[in-house]
């Protein structure tokens, strides 16, 4: 069956190179882009295709955790190729002996290379026979076999026993990075009991029907997401939250797969299938974020595959046509340094730490709850210069309590609140939830009819045949209600009520600043980002919140095209925006801003779907957090693009100039890519806090 290459929607190649190999032996390969059933792994090595497959075919992927015998199966050829290359050298230098030379020094020293040179020389046969000559593998086969040709034999043993021991490395980092994101997200447990005609059975999670009840005892993690059916439980919420605090839950609430029932026995209701749950998604959603390429990324990419072919071809240049102008030319001494230059020439350490450490800042960022959808995404935050964000729900708990209410004296104040109650019960918004706890229980003997939603004003209703008005003054100015009142002096949230074309009075309602908003806007501006608030609520309010926090500039009564006409203004002066909201009612906003940010995406499978960045526990000093981690992300990926072209350069010019011997080209090769990685993996480690 003919091979065909595999290219991302960027062009880049997914399989016969050494990242595809790297991160299939890790485990990993959709990380590159490789898709399960796509022939994953098919390309480079038997022991890829072996790494890819599904357990069980239940959507659970091989963790690949390396064990100690796992570890030792990893390194064994370069043991065995590192112990003979240490015998023969000292027998070469230090024990010299009469029957080691000619025909069985060449037998030794084979018997050192296969270990470590013969899986990388049938990758780049079957590089050759698929078209793609100019891979890592052939740089490294032509080099040591040239090595082996001029009678180089420990160089050409030392060269690729150094490149084999750098890709096992560069497998396990790879395998470490991937493994941190599954133990934070796939907390799903395999089986579940379920309570079917009242008898308890333990069955596998994948085969739980929507609405089985599951017992969850204590201890034990959900495997699904349902509704709480018992009066009360607290959950451990870190696997999807980042957050150790426990949160309560009460009868009818939403609980998710992964948490954990901390305290008694409960019973949930479960809501969506397995597959489908909301772990589910986000995991999927970061095990993909690979595929959104930040641009230095992508050039480092597309540099390398016109590189490695000019290299080649300098490599010859090198070798052959110093004979035109250098009088005691010497083949063997110009092939030396020729493949000195291949060696060199490796891209490994691009190639490998670069995509390694955006997923290490995807990575650190899951841990901390904050759910990054690509690595260009870290870019943008690295360089972001406004933050926009709204109020209610980002910046204030979006937990309303009714104020005051104020009902002229020819209405019934309880005919009025029970009105009002019934229309905002088929509004979602925060602000019905408040009037709803204020005023209590629906009257079921009042009939709504023509319900309508007015955006960004409010909701119209026929009662007892007049028509009910609820919303804000602008919701009366559009049908010319007339009112005595200055909506203005009141700072207050206020909810305007008209009735038969008369105005009956309003509720006022306030909402709480979150407790860490005042330490966000602080870390933003520390960190040269400016602040702007912008919110359909009204502008009183709106003033008052950014005067409490310190908001640069912040603008209130904004329907959804004022807030865009807002953010046009700001990126009209060249700066980039990151836009926070709910990534559902903004979505043109989002949409406009260079990268949308949603707080709380537990509560919304749209936002999940809309937003680039989700903030899962709605605490505003993720923000900052999250473009901490963007700074740094991009900090360590130009360190090691700096490192790796400084070396290289340097040693590159030495080897042409017959100063730098193979084992200086080991080092710029395979050492500058291991420091590259290491430096990569240490963002898993750093704390954002």
């Amino acid at each position: 069956m003919e091979h065909k290459h595999r290219y991302d929607e960027m062009g880049r190649q997914l399989c016969c190179t050494q990242t595809q190999k790297i991160y299939d032996n890790a485990g990993a390969s959709e990380l590159v882009g490789s898709k399960k059933g796509k022939d994953t792994g098919s390309c480079c090595t038997h022991d890829a295709a072996a790494h890819s497959h599904d357990d069980d075919h239940d959507g659970h992927d091989h963790s690949h955790d390396f064990t100690d015998g796992s570890y030792l199966k990893l390194f064994m050829p370069a043991i065995i190729s590192l112990v003979l290359l240490l015998v023969a050298l000292g027998i070469d230098n230090y024990f010299p002996q009469d029957w080691f030379s000619g025909g069985v020094r060449l037998f030794w020293y084979s018997v050192a290379y296969l270990p470590v040179g013969l899986p990388v020389l049938k990758d780049a046969a079957k590089g050759i026979g698929r078209g793609n000559f100019f891979s890592e593998f052939f740089l490294m086969g032509i080099a040591t076999l040239g090595a082996f040709a001029i009678g180089e034999y420990p160089e050409g043993v030392a060269v690729m026993l150094f490149y084999a021991v750098g890709e096992s490395f560069q497998t396990l980092a790879v395998s470490r990075a991937k493994s941190n994101i599954k133990a934070l997200l796939d907390q799903r447990p395999d089986e579940a009991t379920v309570i079917r005609d009242n008898v308890a059975s333990l069955i596998k999670a994948k085969d739980v029907r929507i609405n089985d009840v599951v017992q969850l005892k204590p201890g034990e993690k959900l495997g699904l997401d349902g509704v709480l059916l018992s009066d009360q439980a607290v959950f451990n919420t870190a696997a999807l939250t980042g957050e150790s605090k426990p949160d309560t839950k009460y009868a009818g609430e939403v609980v998710l797969a992964g948490m954990i029932n901390l305290n008694t026995l409960v019973n949930v209701q479960i809501t969506t299938a397995y597959a489908d749950s909301k772990l589910s998604k986000i995991l999927e959603m970061v095990q993909q974020a690979s595929s959104k390429k930040a641009p230095t990324e992508l050039f480092i990419s597309k540099f390398a595959k016109i590189y490695t072919p000019i290299v080649v071809f300098l490599a010859i240049g090198i070798a052959l046509l110093p004979a035109l102008f250098v009088s005691d030319y010497q083949f063997v001494t110009w092939l030396y340094r020729a493949l000195i230059f291949l060696v060199i020439s490796c891209p490994c350490a691009l190639v490998i730490s670069i995509p390694l450490g955006y997923f290490g800042g995807i990575g650190a960022a899951s841990r901390n709850g904050i759910l990054i959808k690509g690595s260009n995404f870290l870019d943008i935050l690295a360089d972001i210069e406004n933050v926009v964000m709204d109020k209610t729900g980002t910046m204030t708990e979006g937990v309303f309590e009714v104020q005051d209410v104020v009902i002229a004296n020819e209405f019934d104040r309880q005919e009025m609140l029970a009105m009002v109650n019934i229309l905002e019960s088929k509004s979602s918004h925060p602000v019905a939830t408040a009037i709803h706890k204020y005023v209590g229980d629906l009257d079921h003997n009042l009939v709504l009819e023509d319900v309508e939603e007015i955006a960004g004003h409010g909701l119209k209703a026929t009662v007892k045949g007049k028509e009910l008005l609820v919303g804000n003054f602008r919701l009366m100015d559009k049908f010319a209600i007339q009112y005595d009142i200055d909506p203005s002096g009141i700072v207050f949230t206020v909810i305007a009520i008209a009735y038969g074309g008369q105005f009956v009075g309003y509720i006022t309602i306030a909402d709480r600043i979150k407790e860490d908003a005042l330490e966000t806007i602080q870390q933003l501006h520390n960190s040269g980002v400016k602040a702007t608030m912008l919110s359909g609520d009204k502008s009183s309010v709106v003033q008052y919140v950014a005067k409490e926090l310190g908001i640069d500039s912040a603008f209130g009564d904004l329907l959804p095209e004022d807030k865009v006409k807002r953010v046009e203004e700001i990126k009209a002066k060249g700066e980039s925006v990151a836009f926070v909201g709910d990534g559902v009612n903004d979505a043109p906003v989002v949409a406009l801003s260079d990268v949308g940010i949603a707080m709380g995406g537990l509560g919304s499978d749209a936002t999940i779907e809309t937003a680039d960045i989700v903030i899962q526990d709605d605490k505003p000093s993720k923000i900052p957090m999250a473009i901490r981690i963007g700074k740094k992300t991009k900090r360590i990926v130009w360190q090691n693009i700096t490192l790796a072209f400084v070396v290289k350069g340097i040693v590159l010019i030495l080897g042409a100039g017959g100063l730098a011997t193979m084992w200086e080209a080991v080092f710029a090769d395979v050492g500058v890519a291991l420091i590259a990685i290491l430096n990569a993996v240490r963002i898993q480690r750093s704390k954002f806090d």
